[in-house]
C-alpha cells in the first residue's frame, strides 16, 4: 500500500490566529472551518491545518517543517514582523545556513539555504 501525505497539523491554542502567520509566511487564504479548526492550502505544498487542543506546547516538536526562501536572514527578518522569533543565530557549515524560527505559539521551523 502507497499512501500520500494530505495535510500537516499543528495542535495549537489559537487555529484562527495561527493561520493567518502561516498563510502570510506560505502564500494560499487562510481558513476557519470553525473555531477549533483552521487551515491554508499553500501553493505547491499540502494543506497545513490548525486545530485547537487544551493542553499547552510543553516540549520542542518531534517534526519540524524546513522552508526554502532564498536568503535566510532576510526571510528570518520577514518572519520575526509577522510574529516569529529566532532561537539563535544563523548556522552556517559546508551544507549550507539554517536559522531555527519559533511560530507565534512556539512551534519550531527552520528556513534553509543550500
Amino acid at each position: 500500500m502507497r499512501v500520500t501525505v494530505s495535510e500537516v497539523v499543528f495542535d495549537c491554542a489559537d487555529p484562527a490566529a495561527l493561520v493567518r502567520f502561516w498563510a502570510a509566511l506560505l502564500g494560499g487564504e487562510p481558513v476557519d472551518r470553525d473555531p477549533g479548526w483552521s487551515y491554508v492550502e499553500p501553493p505547491g505544498f499540502v494543506r497545513v491545518a490548525f486545530q485547537r487542543v487544551p493542553e499547552g506546547k510543553s516540549a520542542k516538536n518531534r517534526l519540524h517543517l524546513d522552508l526554502e526562501g532564498g536568503d535566510v536572514a532576510k526571510a528570518a527578518d520577514a518572519a520575526v514582523a509577522l510574529g516569529a522569533v529566532r532561537v539563535g543565530g544563523i548556522v552556517e557549515d559546508e551544507q549550507g545556513s539554517f536559522q531555527v524560527m519559533r511560530d507565534p505559539e512556539g512551534n519550531e521551523f527552520c528556513f534553509v539555504a543550500g
